[in-house]
């Protein structure tokens, strides 16, 4: 099923307007996701410090995240926020989750308006980083993003401050295509 949703919106990207810049041809690394991972101890605000250009995020700066983790849904509700490219103030509800079919580190991202995609922690503290790949390929095609989160505005932990971990270096993911997100003053709201 979620293959078919893929291919089709996949399909429809490319029938209106060609293919995005994000869709590039190769296959999604296959990268390894947090050993153990703990679903109540990355619930928490977290900021995000680099990230992989994603076309899908309508912000550009000041960009935070709250994971109110639910043992009923086994999984979080996500409030996420920021300033959009003209200085308006965008906040997003949804849901990221585990599947039955991969180990909780490997999660789903349901936002709406948003297509449905992986959530690979594959690096976390808890207490201060957290490096997240998410990629979907079909068809010989990939769109390939990464993220680098910090528990404080501020940079802070190991990988806040270098590449992402070399378990999820890719050619998309090497240190060169991060791009550190400047903080100027920013606000964060809840």
């Amino acid at each position: 099923m979620f293959t078919t949703l893929v291919a089709a919106a996949l399909v429809a990207l490319v029938s209106a307007d060609g293919i995005p810049d994000f869709v590039v041809p190769g296959r999604c690394a296959k990268v390894a996701n947090q050993d153990k991972f703990d679903l109540r101890r990355y619930s928490g605000r977290w900021y995000q410090t680099q990230i992989i250009d994603n076309a899908y995020q309508p912000y550009t700066r000041c960009i935070h995240s709250n994971y109110d983790y639910s043992d009923s849904d086994y999984g979080f509700k996500v409030t996420t926020a920021g300033f959009s490219p003209n200085n308006e103030y965008l906040r997003l509800q949804g849901k990221i989750y585990p599947t039955k079919d991969f180990p909780a580190a490997h999660m789903l991202i349901d936002f709406p308006t948003v297509f449905a995609a992986p959530y690979e922690v594959i690096e976390t503290d808890y207490e201060t980083y957290s490096c997240v790949y998410s990629c979907i390929d079909w068809n010989g095609y990939k769109s390939e993003f990464g993220f680098v989160f910090s528990r404080t505005p501020q940079t802070s932990g190991q990988r806040t401050t270098s590449a992402p971990p070399s378990s999820a270096r890719t050619e998309s993911t090497s240190p060169y295509s991060m791009t550190l997100l400047i903080r100027p003053k920013c606000v964060y709201r809840a």
